[in-house]
């Protein structure tokens, strides 16, 4: 690496903090505390949601809070358990065990820092944007389908893997519902809304949670399921370090479960990044931010914490509450370390009910509802995309959602390339006083015998060079002398490209014949050479404009097939076939455009 590159990630790591001041402080602090406290009752939500202990989103929330902030590549970035991990994790506890979902944290811990370091964070910004709304739209129905038992405090239910299933569980159930449980889910509604309103810059989840739990707790107390009736005393203590039991076996059976994490942990971090930038005008760095990631999602399941990542509604209101650096994000996760050294008796007796209000608000401004209402309304291969993938997502499962929409948005991407290229034969226009080359001029009786001349438009990849060959060879077979291929249009070939180019290549100096090629731009003239097509065709067929081409091609005609030719394609055609030009204007005819 040059010095001059070094010195530049230097500076910009340093520019983290660059002159940092105490009004710096005393912005990052505040913004940190209101983070923190938010973050609390989301941490255990989400913990819950998931299959696992409270106390273990806490965990996350302080490990990975601090070592995302210490180590990511945004400034402002908040990390931690999140919603979209939701169906992840639940599914990876059923399956495998909390124990392993460490171990498959782990594992996308080192998979994100391998992405960092091989610097594919841009590559996950090229996710198309319907499959990234569809699977997190459904995300957000799983989640919030999934707190319905707890808000209507269903009993008996089993949890289930497929979104069917936990439905058919509920209305099997449904009448153990719980008119207490009901009530605390509605009071913690009515003081989320009542504190946005009034009081915005009051977290109200927090107060949703605290005045549920106090009216439950004086009012009408054991009636209502609590996490300390459910998951025993969250315990006010620094969590234990312990490796986990991994063997190359574990690692085997959970390197897929891993992949996923790591997949949709980076998605979102930069998605987060990429919201960071646009509220505050910075520049985040991808490929550090999976890197950061990645350690923290290392070293967090040492301390039994969940897989974490970048929260785009945390680092939001990070960002809102005047963050001016990574010092907000550390604060935040010293904040909820005191609370638990200090307050987690008290938040063992919370209500599950209280939880599932915050977890059905976060499922409904995750749910992306606006862009995927205005997509389906596009009524496009878009909308096409967005619904195999929330639908997949919904009854099957994410690994499954993404897949299919990737390959999908694949499929369609090459067929709208396929469309927009042409093939198109043409010749120079007589009354253009350029002469300029058109299709619509070239006929049954205006078509040089010796010569055809086709323009190509359009990237030559694998879903067109079938049809390109086809168009192309067709002409070959009527014997012309020379073809001239324009290429000036064609931005891309791939190696699928150059082999069908390739055929017609050797197919036609097979026959005697001569191709030429102009305007060739730098990426297909790459490929040619390094496939050594180019020295085949001769460095002398190359031209940079098409006259050039012409002229050559006329140089080398045979004269004597030229005597008593009728069709005048080219000016010099009235010399060589000894006709005037008034027989010349009477033989055009207009043809259609031939496209493939």
């Amino acid at each position: 690496m040059k010095t001059e590159e070094k010195e530049g990630i230097y500076t910009r790591s340093l520019g983290r903090f660059e002159a940092y001041s105490f009004q710096n402080f005393r912005k990052d602090l505040l913004s940190g505390l209101i983070v923190g406290i938010i973050a609390i009752p989301l941490g255990m939500a989400f913990a819950i949601a998931s299959g696992v202990k409270p106390e273990y989103g806490i965990y996350t929330t302080i490990i990975a809070g601090i070592l995302t902030s210490l180590l990511g590549g945004s400034k402002y970035q908040i990390g931690g358990p999140t919603g979209a991990f939701v169906p992840i994790l639940l599914g990876i506890v059923m399956t495998y065990g909390y124990e392993n979902l460490l171990i498959a944290g782990m594992l996308a811990g080192f998979m994100l820092v391998l992405m960092g370091i091989f610097k594919l964070g841009n590559l996950i910004k090229f996710i198309p944007r319907p499959v990234t709304i569809g699977f997190t739209s459904g995300i957000a129905v799983i989640i919030f389908s999934g707190q319905i038992a707890n808000f209507l405090g269903l009993t008996g239910i089993e949890k289930h893997e497929d979104f069917l299933s936990n439905m058919k569980e509920l209305f099997v159930h449904i009448d153990t519902l719980s008119l207490y449980s009901i009530m605390t889910a509605a009071i913690c509604f009515t003081f989320i809304f009542l504190t946005a309103k009034f009081l915005p810059k009051i977290p109200g989840p927090l107060m949703g949670l605290i005045a549920s739990s106090l009216i439950t707790a004086l009012f009408y107390p054991g009636e209502v399921a609590t996490i300390q009736s459910t998951f025993g005393s969250i315990p006010s203590s620094l969590p234990n370090f312990a490796f986990p039991d991994i063997t190359l076996e574990k690692i085997q059976q959970l390197l897929a479960p891993a992949f996923v994490i790591a997949m949709l942990g980076g998605i979102e971090s930069l998605l987060s990044a990429v919201v960071a930038d646009g509220m505050t005008g910075s520049r985040h760095n991808s490929n550090r931010e999976l890197v950061g990631q990645g350690i923290a999602n290392i070293i967090t399941p040492l301390f039994g914490g969940i897989p974490a990542t970048g929260a785009i509604a945390r680092t939001a209101t990070n960002i809102k509450n005047g963050a001016t650096s990574p010092m907000s994000g550390i604060i935040h996760g010293v904040v909820v370390l005191i609370v638990l050294l200090l307050l987690a008796p008290l938040a063992s007796h919370i209500p599950l009910a209280s939880m599932a209000p915050v977890l059905m608000l976060v499922a409904w401004n995750m749910s992306e509802r606006q862009e995927f209402t205005h997509i389906l309304k596009m009524k496009s291969s878009e909308s096409i995309v967005l619904s195999v993938t929330f639908l997949l997502t919904v009854f099957t499962d994410l690994t499954t959602a993404v897949e299919a929409g990737l390959v999908l948005s694949i499929l369609l991407f090459v067929k709208r390339m396929g469309d927009n290229h042409t093939v198109s034969k043409v010749l120079p226009d007589p009354s253009d006083r350029h002469h300029k080359v058109r299709s619509h001029v070239v006929n049954q009786g205006h078509d040089c015998p010796q010569i055809s001349i086709f323009t190509v438009e359009g990237p030559l990849f694998f879903g067109v060079a079938n049809m390109f060959e086809q168009r192309i060879m067709d002409t070959i077979n009527h014997r012309p002398k020379t073809l001239i291929l324009r290429m000036g249009k064609v931005p891309y070939m791939d190696t699928t490209g150059e082999s069908y180019l390739t055929k017609i290549v050797h197919h036609f100096q097979k026959q005697g014949g001569t191709l030429l090629i102009s305007g060739l731009q730098h990426q297909p003239e790459r490929i040619l050479k390094k496939t050594d097509l180019f020295e085949t065709i001769g460095q002398n067929h190359f031209f940079d404009h098409t006259g050039d081409a012409i002229d050559y091609a006329l140089s080398h005609l045979d004269q004597h097939k030229c005597m008593g030719c009728k069709h005048f394609a080219f000016e010099e055609c009235s010399i060589l076939s000894g006709e005037t030009c008034n027989e010349i204007e009477m033989s055009k005819k207009p043809l259609t455009t031939h496209t493939v």
